[in-house]
């Protein structure tokens, strides 16, 4: 591979069989200032304080589902952020999806790891994708025996949507203490806004609601993690081409609404900046075209892919080209 080929920050480009235009709807004010997208944040913060409110009235398994869907939901409202709601100004994009919901990450840390994602030539290496599951040949030559066993379990949907969550973790605090081991301070400050803004949350679960903390790790941070992890499981693999380095996973409703079509994801890797009302939209009139142009690297819906890879990898995780 020429890894002094030409590289892009831009959006894939698109064939002339499916030039993405704007949707003639979003001429509306209320398309042009994001409406649909305020008006499920708002939404989905009341359902996240009724749902804690009342946890005490549900069985634990009904708490676990819709406390993992809302918080895998306002992640997938934050991923929107970094991309579309652009006739917004900044510090009101980052201001509808900042209250940290699911806790463990800060928002800026997401916002510049995942645009960093979007240099296109770049998608699956495993040094400069900040998003790649693989690992490079010299990497994979490293680890012990250990490693790479949890390395290839991980790319099966058992172990990722299991245990991938605490790997992912464990990978997050091995890197923060790395930097600071090595004198490297500089994302201290943005820590210390998280750990300002983590309270109030943790207030109104804690002292308001009366919630434990492990009832909400294990009834909505931890739930959420998994759903996230299913949604990512599968969404990007080597090809000698961008475009079909990157899935489109055609599921339902339920699904589409918790990934915001973020599933349809060849979609917005060709245009990211498109809202994710219009995304499914754009897929249903060209769907020929897109899977055309990303090889039909596709999917029926996530329990095609739980069928196929529940316990068989998706690929071994070493880099075949670079």
């Amino acid at each position: 591979m020429n890894t002094a080929a030409r590289t892009s920050t831009q959006p894939l480009q698109p064939t002339p069989a499916v030039a993405v235009a704007p949707a003639r709807g979003r001429r509306h004010w209320w398309w042009h200032y994001e409406v649909p997208t305020l008006l499920l944040a708002g939404a989905l913060y009341l359902a996240w304080a009724a749902l804690v409110w009342w946890h005490a009235a549900l069985p634990g398994w009904a708490l676990f589902v819709a406390g993992g869907y809302l918080a895998q939901l306002h992640f997938s409202l934050q991923h929107e952020s970094i991309h579309a709601m652009r006739q917004l100004p900044q510090w009101l994009r980052w201001a509808v999806v900042w209250p940290p919901l699911n806790l463990w990450l800060p928002y800026p840390f997401y916002n510049r790891g995942h645009s960093a994602h979007h240099v296109n030539f770049h998608l699956t290496h495993p040094e400069r994708d900040s998003e790649s599951a693989y690992h490079s040949a010299p990497a994979w030559a490293g680890y012990g025996r250990f490693w790479r066993w949890i390395y290839l379990a991980n790319q099966t949907v058992a172990f990722r949507v299991v245990l991938g969550p605490f790997l992912r973790l464990w990978k997050l605090v091995r890197f923060e203490t790395g930097r600071v081991a090595a004198g490297d301070f500089s994302r201290l400050p943005t820590w210390g806004w998280h750990a300002l803004s983590v309270a109030p949350v943790l207030y109104f679960v804690l002292d308001v609601a009366g919630m434990s903390l492990g009832e909400y790790l294990l009834c909505f941070v931890y739930p959420g993690m998994m759903l996230g992890s299913l949604r990512t499981f599968t969404e990007h693999r080597w090809a000698d081409t961008p475009h079909e380095r990157v899935a489109i996973v055609e599921s339902n409703a339920v699904f589409g609404l918790l990934y915001l079509f973020n599933n349809l994801h060849h979609v917005h890797h060709r245009a990211p900046t498109m809202p994710w009302y219009e995304i499914p939209v754009y897929f249903r009139r060209h769907r020929a075209a897109v899977l055309a142009a990303n090889g039909h690297f596709y999917y029926r819906g996530y329990g095609q892919i739980v069928r196929r890879h529940l316990f068989r990898p998706v690929f071994v995780p070493v880099h075949p080209a670079w």
